[in-house]
């Protein structure tokens, strides 16, 4: 059996990620670490004016994935979009095994699929880490959903995905011929969002699993980009 890691820094990162797997690949074996005091740690560190993802940061990334590899993980996803740098570092270690950015396989399925991207982030700082992931030329236009996560964790879901369906119309109104939801936690407005907008609307726990499963050579469901070719 396939052992997954899943490590998470913002607790409503759990679910989501743990009903697509039970969805699309529920013969994974899943294991899940929670530190959130990493996000409030980069939040706090970030509003100072420090370097949040400084050396002290990268050893804590460094830590979680030595961990969880030692209890036999095959793979290892990383579900928090604000620590791209930290978790390129732990990847660059472990050649022998697939080691996800959060956000990565939605990026690939997002430029396949064409047009105008709109990118909509309900953590702020994503919004300046997660961009240079795009290849330089993408047509990006980003959205804070302001006040998304403030309702989530309050435990209004409703007015959560509210204020992802408005970042996402002010998307539409730019041209965005696609929406990209940044976090594990927005994968919940999915639906809302295509409703309201008609628009493909992609999440990160949706395209990480099917690019786990295709890194470890499990045939799965591919999203098709320009001419009906599957992603790569």
């Amino acid at each position: 059996m396939t052992r997954i890691a899943l490590i998470h820094a913002l607790m409503h990162s759990v679910a989501p990620i743990n009903a697509e797997l039970e969805r699309e690949w529920p013969q994974a074996q899943r294991m899940n670490l929670l530190d959130d005091s990493l996000s409030s740690d980069l939040a706090r560190t970030s509003a100072l004016g420090g370097q949040g993802l400084d050396t002290a940061m990268h050893q804590r990334f460094e830590a979680l994935a030595a961990y969880a590899e030692g209890t036999g993980a095959q793979g290892i996803l990383f579900t928090c979009s604000a620590f791209g740098p930290c978790i390129e570092a732990v990847a660059l270690r472990r050649p022998h095994m697939p080691v996800l950015k959060p956000n990565e396989a939605m990026v690939a399925e997002a430029v396949a699929l064409g047009g105008r991207v709109g990118l909509i982030a309900s953590f702020a700082p994503t919004l300046t880490s997660m961009p240079p992931e795009f290849p330089p030329g993408t047509d990006l236009r980003a959205e804070l959903a302001a006040g998304a996560m403030e309702s989530l964790n309050r435990g209004d879901t409703a007015a959560h995905d509210a204020r992802v369906v408005l970042a996402a119309a002010a998307l539409a109104r730019q041209g965005c011929t696609v929406i990209a939801l940044a976090q594990f936690s927005m994968a919940r407005a999915q639906a809302a969002v295509q409703q309201a907008l008609g628009l493909p609307v992609l999440t990160t726990p949706g395209s990480a699993v099917r690019a786990l499963r295709q890194r470890l050579g499990i045939d799965g469901q591919q999203v098709k980009g320009e001419g009906g070719q599957p992603l790569q």
